[in-house]
């Protein structure tokens, strides 16, 4: 029998319109599907009310506290002691997202870099894990954590893969983890595919990055916590895998990680 039953959404977006008017709903659909434990992020300073009230909420959901990088010119002055002093809350459990996005550049990509770099120190001071978003920004992504590294060690992740092998190499090299999104089950995402079937199993993590890129079969709709099954399914086959392998792998490596979380009791159906 495995240790966990079921699987985590290791990122999505609760407070985001397409998930937030029938926020109970999106849970319960979750936990019926096989989802075991969510993780709400962060994305706006001014937004973290919102999380905190979500993850005071429910058992199964905890939250991070963070600024992602589209708005690093919307929150530019953002305080280490901000961070830290959000991150005391018992349910909040990583630092981001952060990050780098060359791809939209929504934000002067000085002012993302400072960003990034402030999320990195408090998540040094707090122990807790880095959520780490970069598109189009490989070659910077890297420079900027090997450099913080050297500095101190601090745990991350880089959510919804999407990157080089360059990318994926360099930061498991620095212990990191990866985690997956539905963009894995697209028909164009040949690359990524190729990518995922060289990432460890014990650095690996699956999310849904909801309300964003539903995965196979679900294109077309808002996408759901409860479509992380699909996007495991899906990761577990083109590693060639039992699925439950993958089901308990991903959950026990996202407990690793996020280890300020306690592993919910799971009143849903088993996977």
């Amino acid at each position: 029998m495995p240790e966990y039953g079921y699987i985590v959404d290791s990122h999505c977006h609760l407070n985001y319109k397409g998930l937030a008017e029938d926020e109970a709903g999106v849970v319960a659909r979750a936990r019926e599907a096989g989802v075991g434990c969510m993780l709400a992020i962060n994305t706006k300073l001014r937004e973290f009310p919102q999380i905190a009230a979500i993850v005071e909420k429910y058992d199964d959901v905890y939250g991070t506290v963070g600024i992602h990088p589209h708005e690093a010119e919307n929150e530019p002055d953002v305080a280490i002691d901000a961070l830290i002093e959000r991150a005391g809350h018992p349910k909040i459990v990583g630092i981001g997202e952060t990050g780098l996005d060359y791809f939209y550049d929504n934000a002067p990509r000085d002012m993302q870099k400072v960003n990034f770099r402030a999320h990195i120190a408090a998540a040094r001071q707090t122990c807790l894990p880095v959520i780490i978003h970069t598109r189009d920004a490989d070659e910077d992504c890297v420079s900027i954590l090997r450099e913080e590294m050297e500095k101190g060690a601090f745990k991350a992740v880089i959510h919804c893969f999407t990157a080089s092998q360059m990318l994926a190499d360099a930061v498991l090299d620095l212990g990191m983890y990866i985690s997956i999104s539905g963009i894995a089950t697209f028909k164009n995402a040949k690359a990524l595919q190729a990518t995922i079937k060289t990432i460890p199993l014990e650095r690996l993590l699956v999310e849904t990055d909801a309300p964003f890129l539903a995965p196979v079969p679900h294109r077309g709709r808002p996408c759901e916590p409860a479509f992380v099954m699909d996007t495991a399914r899906f990761v577990a086959d083109l590693k060639e895998l039992p699925f439950e392998a993958l089901q308990e792998s991903t959950t026990a490596n996202f407990f690793t990680l996020f280890n300020k979380a306690t592993p919910p009791a799971f009143a849903g159906t088993a996977v």
